[in-house]
């Protein structure tokens, strides 16, 4: 069954996952909209009219038990055996936390956090010397922040596809980007963004714009959400008018910025074309309010597009400022210094209104932006977009293709691999299912065109959902995962904060089906499922990348330079190659320790009481820590990773001398 938005969905409960209680539900959208109504939305949405989706607390999932198609589902095909493994990694963010984090699908097993802009004590990350020199230190040696909210993770490409290399992810709360190693899935790089604040979307370059052998991976685009004045030194605070965001393209080799774009409006999140051609962010500001009211003042809203080419050879002909003393080459990319578009940089599309995210189509023909306080999705097309930059079009709300109702409370969408869109609903607690071509027929008047496929309740309050491979060339249409931002009763009770779910959804088929139910702590903005088979990872580091290493347990010793003292040592289980060491009282204490274990797993501790230091080397690893030896005594070092049946065994001393 084909279903229309303007038709009454209150009997068709069959598109349903576990039978929600109707009247938690519509507590739930109830509240939601509450909070809308309180920011002077009389309806909660713009544009939305009687015959729109099924209001809250109304249509699917309300007024009766609902069931999912097509009867009992074998949830066995879903489940991984003991053993087996795990088709897909699901890599997400993990947001105020400043982790990201490894799950594998379907069986939603949690397989590892890995620390970005956090301390994180497992590992010693923020404890470790080598960390701290990645996070980023103040002249004391302290680390510079010790916070972070990780939003978005986006991977390399290679020929429009995942190439395994690199994962990227951004800090909202201090403006800064993170590298991740996809072979040891470890952090190697961040850099701190200059000029901005609210660093929220980001999304890889998938080729060159120019040069067709570079089919891969060179730029990183960032988003500011904040406006702020520039430079933000202290002048211009009361004067809201002189604030600006600034969007950013880095260099995902150098990991340091290329150019800066002065914008109208803010960033929020980004896409980027498979032709490498453009970048995208959706704006919800285009009002530059300060204040929430100020920011819904307007019925239209924008995708912000950039031409990447024009930008860097504006960049290479020196038509660029800069801000503040940072050496990035600033060009201007607002509306009165890009009104032509045959030499403009930027092309701002008017789309309604808050839009929340903005998403490549898998076949790089279409854009999805959703509206948020709009019930629409806006699609753009790409080679339109091109067509304004030619000076071929007229207006840029020509290169909207098709804006079809879709739902309460449009947020984030991802793409199968048979044209279509699958958009969570925050409002509807719900994921619509809807054809791009459909779309785009009804957009042209044909009312035979029925662009919603599909409708599945969710629990509750969707916020990201995407689909398997769908940021992809290599989209294959199996799963969708809905992040939702409350679990409320979906799980046992651990107090006031509650897990969050994340769904799986099967989109093989006509319909929708929900699979299984995978808790996750707070608060995950972002995810990305990728096929097992393009992630090469490496068991056993090699001791050779690591400068410091003591490779020889015969290297092992006490040196002494002055009031310095460096102190080498070997792990390899169950022993350190140093069964005491010799200190003085305000030495500054360097340990070095290498771990000479070889076999996979065998992964090593090193804590220091007192001295608040625990640190992990794995298989053939080097890390190091420094710290002023202020305590005199006797302090035991011990392996915390269990290694060995003689694990509580592997100890050496600390010796402090007054």
């Amino acid at each position: 069954m084909t279903q229309d938005l303007t038709q009454d969905n209150s009997n068709d409960s069959k598109l349903s996952g576990t039978p929600p209680d109707p009247g938690r539900r519509k507590f739930m959208n109830t509240a939601a909209l509450v909070g809308l109504s309180g920011a002077g939305l009389s309806l909660g949405l713009s544009a939305c009219n009687k015959k729109s989706a099924p209001a809250t607390g109304e249509g699917v999932g309300a007024g009766a038990p609902v069931a999912q198609a097509g009867g009992s589902i074998d949830y066995t095909k879903y489940e991984v055996p003991p053993g087996q493994l795990d088709e897909y990694y699901s890599f997400s963010s993990g947001g105020h936390s400043g982790e990201c984090r490894i799950y594998g699908i379907p069986s939603g097993r949690e397989l590892k956090r890995i620390p970005v802009f956090n301390m994180d004590a497992l590992v010693g990350w923020g404890v470790t010397n080598e960390s701290k020199a990645i996070i980023g230190t103040k002249p004391d040696g302290t680390l510079k922040y010790h916070t972070g909210d990780t939003h978005h993770v986006h991977q390399s490409y290679a020929d429009g596809t995942y190439d395994g290399k690199y994962m990227f992810v951004n800090d909202k709360i201090h403006g800064r980007l993170a590298r991740i190693r996809m072979d040891t899935m470890e952090c190697d790089k961040i850099i701190e963004i200059p000029n901005v604040q609210g660093f929220h979307g980001t999304f890889t370059d998938k080729r060159d714009p120019v040069d067709p052998k570079i089919n891969y991976t060179t730029r990183v685009f960032c988003g500011a959400e904040f406006a702020i004045p520039l430079p933000n030194d202290g002048r211009d605070v009361n004067d809201p008018s002189k604030y600006k965001s600034i969007f950013t393209c880095v260099d995902s080799n150098t990991m340091e910025p290329r150019w800066q774009v002065l914008i109208d409006g803010n960033c929020d999140l980004v896409a980027s074309s498979y032709d490498g051609k453009l970048a995208a962010t959706n704006q919800y500001n285009t009002e530059m309010g300060m204040h929430y009211e100020d920011m819904m003042a307007s019925e239209m809203d924008a995708c912000l597009f950039f031409n990447v080419a024009r930008i860097e050879e504006a960049v290479k002909a020196g038509k660029v400022s800069h801000i503040a003393g940072s050496k990035v080459p600033v060009v201007d990319g607002t509306k009165a210094a890009n009104a032509d578009p045959k030499t403009a940089l930027t092309c701002y599309v008017p789309i309604p209104k808050n839009p929340h995210g903005v998403n490549t189509s898998p076949d790089g023909k279409y854009y999805a932006c959703s509206g948020k306080l709009s019930p629409t999705a806006s699609v753009i097309e790409h080679a339109l977009v091109l067509k304004w930059f030619d000076g071929e079009l007229a207006n840029p709300r020509d290169t909207v293709v098709a804006e079809p109702e879709i739902g309460l409370g449009p947020l984030h969408t991802g793409f199968d691999n048979k044209g279509n869109a699958y958009t969570t609903l925050f409002l509807d607690s719900q994921i619509v299912k809807w054809n791009v071509e459909a779309a785009i027929k009804s957009y042209k008047g044909d009312k035979t065109a029925k662009p919603v496929v599909d409708r599945i309740d969710v629990h509750y309050q969707p916020g990201h959902g995407f689909t398997s491979m769908g940021e992809t060339r290599e989209s294959d249409g199996r799963y969708f995962i809905s992040d939702n931002k409350f679990s409320k009763d979906r799980f046992l009770p651990v107090g006031p904060l509650h897990a969050e779910t994340a769904q799986l959804i099967d989109i093989s088929g006509n319909k929708m089906l929900l699979v299984a139910d995978h808790s996750v702590y707070s608060e995950p903005h972002d995810s990305i499922i990728v096929r097992r088979d393009i992630i090469k990872t490496r068991q056993v580091y090699n001791m050779d990348e690591f400068p410091l290493a003591v490779k020889d347990p015969k290297d092992s010793g006490v040196f002494r330079n002055g009031k310095k003292v460096t102190v080498k040592l070997t792990s390899q289980a169950p022993s350190f190659s140093l069964r005491e060491f010799k200190v003085k009282k305000g030495d500054e204490v360097t340990i070095i320790l290498t771990n000479h274990d070889k076999v996979e797993d065998l992964t090593h501790g090193f804590a220091i009481p007192k001295y608040d230091i625990q640190f992990i080397v794995n298989p053939q690893e080097t890390k190091s820590v420094t710290f002023v030896a202020d305590k005199p005594g006797v302090y035991w070092c011990y392996c915390t990773n269990f290694c060995h049946a003689l694990h509580l065994e592997m100890r050496s001393r600390l010796l402090v001398e007054a």
